[in-house]
This record gives structure tokens, C-alpha cells and sequence, in this order.
């Protein structure tokens, strides 16, 4: 119901609606309404009340509720469904869920918290409530599953553009899915997906973005590490804004790939990640390896110039920038 009353509250944004009016178009008692009036209130919105004239939405707050989000939102495919959340021990974990049931392309969970928020190789995404965006997208390319790294790709220029336009800030790409402001983590993506060996049933593409957290609030063992979009830019950001724009990119995104294929997205990730002639050591799979980075391959996979010169194809793993670099 909360959605039919704010909808009805935005539908007279300059005027009073009685408790009267509302409770006879939703068919309720005036004494829900009060209670739905209080519940609303102690989730941020701004309601004045009046005895004689009714309710009046003054202000709604940040919240990432489909009724705050949908009439931002500018896309066709994404965003059409909204799962929302207060909590969530993992986006991804609950949108994998929901596609294994039968949800459709383009549905999106999102929590205003996690208890479990998910990061790459088992680690633990660190997800305060109410200040920054963590939400899980359910895909269902018509694509081989070796080409699903691609997606991670697109995500991470989408992301770094929604960056760049609500801020004014130019992030850079770090090789498979870290987006980065002045050299510390800002955003990452984790893909998960269910597949047989020549189709994909789905592909969860999960993101957060660290937008409105304070730096003195991260845990001490990243501090140094992340940042976030109100660290950097001295002032808070929408995050209604932010995710109606990260939708409508990652939308442009995908909808390229789908229609031409894998390389105008590398070639935009390059762009962006300038990462060719780097010296680089990778962790991948408990192997340490430094090479000088030549660039991708067709499939998003790192490739790497090895000290004898052969060259190695790295699928996942950490990446560190040496300070050394070369052009190869």
C-alpha cells in the first residue's frame, strides 16, 4: 500500500489530499491510512499532516524503493521489475535465486544493505546500509558461455560512465572488474552464471558502488584501498540519479553487444583501462606472474608478455600496476 499513497501523494504535489479521499480510492480505513502515514515517516518521507485539510508529501528520501526509482528510470529492458530490499544477505545470491525460478532478462534486486555482499574470489563486499548501491541484474544472452566475461566488460564502462556523468570524476578501469578513482576502488562487479557447455540459461551481473560512504567509515583494512563518490567529490551524490543513469548505460551497453558483438566493448574497455604496455604482477590461482600486459583477447581474457618472452593467457585473478612500464 505504501506505494499507492505516495503515488496519490505525487499526484497533488502543491496541495492536500484528505485521509478521507485516500482511504475511499484504496479502499481501506482512514486508520490504516494513519498507520501507513506513521510506517512512511519512519522511513524518511516528509508528510505534513492536517487535521482539517489531509496529507502532503513534502519530501521523499534516498531511498531505492521502486516507487522512488521507476519514475527516474529511461530504460526499455532493465529496471522493468524491481526487487527491493532493506536487507539481503547478496543481491547476486537472491537474484540467482529468482532466475533459477523463471525471472525474466532485464529483472533487478536491490538491497539497501548486505550481510553477505559478494566480491571477487570469495571475498566479502563491504555494504553499510542506506549510502551506496548494491544491486544484481538477471541477463539471458543468446551467447556461448565463454563470451559471458564480455558482459563484466561492458558493465565496468557502464559503470565508470555513470561515474563520469553524475560526478564530474574520470575513473579508470583495472583489469577483470574494478573501477577506480585517484588509484582506489570505487565499484566493482562480480558475474555469476548458469550454463551448459554451449548456451547460457542466465547471467547475474552484480555491482557496487561505493557512492555516499564516508572514508573514516570504511573497516581499517581497506581504508587505504576504497573510496567513494562523496570522498572524492567533497559532497554527496543522488542515488536515485546515479542508478537511473547506471541502468540506462548499461542498457546502451548491452544492447551493442548484443547487436555487434564483442569488439566496439573491448575497444571502449580499452579505452578506458589503458592498460597495454603496463608492467604487471597477477595473482591468479595461487601463481604469482609478471609480464608486461599486451592487451585482451577476443574473449575479455588478460594477456600477458612473460620475461622469455612467451605469452600467457590469464581468465581471472588480481591485478597490481608496477611502477616500471614499457610499450611493447
Amino acid at each position: 500500500m505504501d506505494e499507492e499513497i505516495l503515488n496519490l501523494l505525487r499526484t497533488y504535489p502543491n496541495t492536500f489530499l484528505s485521509g478521507e479521499e485516500i482511504s475511499r480510492r484504496l479502499h481501506v480505513s482512514r486508520t490504516a491510512i494513519w498507520k501507513k502515514m506513521k510506517h512512511l515517516r519512519e522511513l524518511g518521507y516528509e508528510i505534513e499532516a492536517s487535521t482539517r485539510l489531509g496529507y502532503r508529501l513534502i519530501r521523499a528520501p534516498d531511498i531505492l524503493s521502486p516507487t522512488e526509482i521507476k519514475p527516474f528510470l529511461k530504460t526499455k529492458r532493465l529496471g522493468k521489475i524491481i526487487h527491493y530490499f532493506h536487507t539481503l544477505d547478496s543481491t547476486n545470491t537472491k537474484a540467482y535465486e529468482l532466475a533459477v525460478g523463471g525471472a525474466e532478462e532485464g529483472e533487478v534486486v536491490i538491497a539497501e544493505s548486505q550481510t553477505k555482499g559478494k566480491g571477487r574470489l570469495g571475498r566479502i563486499w563491504f555494504s553499510p546500509p542506506y549510502v551506496n548501491l548494491y544491486l544484481s541484474i538477471i541477463l539471458r544472452p543468446n551467447i556461448p558461455p565463454h563470451q559471458a566475461s564480455l558482459i563484466t566488460l561492458l558493465a565496468a564502462v557502464a559503470t565508470a560512465k555513470a561515474i563520469e556523468v553524475c560526478s564530474d570524476l574520470r575513473p579508470s578501469i583495472k583489469w577483470p572488474n574494478d573501477i577506480l578513482l585517484d588509484g582506489r576502488k570505487v565499484a566493482g562487479l562480480l558475474n555469476e552464471i548458469q550454463s551448459e557447455t554451449d548456451r547460457i540459461h542466465f547471467v547475474i551481473l552484480g555491482i557496487g558502488v561505493n557512492l555516499n560512504v564516508d572514508g573514516e567509515s570504511f573497516p581499517k583494512e581497506i581504508r587505504s584501498l576504497a573510496t567513494s563518490i562523496k570522498r572524492e567529490r567533497g559532497r554527496p551524490i543522488s542515488r536515485k540519479d546515479f542508478l537511473s543513469v547506471l541502468l540506462h548505460q548499461l542498457e546502451d551497453g548491452y544492447t551493442l553487444f548484443l547487436k555487434e558483438g564483442g569488439e566496439p566493448i573491448l575497444k571502449a574497455w580499452k579505452e578506458r583501462a589503458q592498460l597495454e604496455g603496463k608492467t604487471v604482477k597477477v595473482t591468479s590461482f595461487g601463481e604469482t606472474l609478471s609480464g608486461i600486459a599486451v592487451g585482451l583477447d577476443s574473449d575479455g581474457a588478460l594477456l600477458l608478455k612473460m620475461e622469455d618472452g612467451r605469452q600467457k593467457r590469464i581468465l581471472a585473478g588480481d591485478v597490481e600496476y608496477q611502477q616500471k612500464s614499457r610499450i611493447v
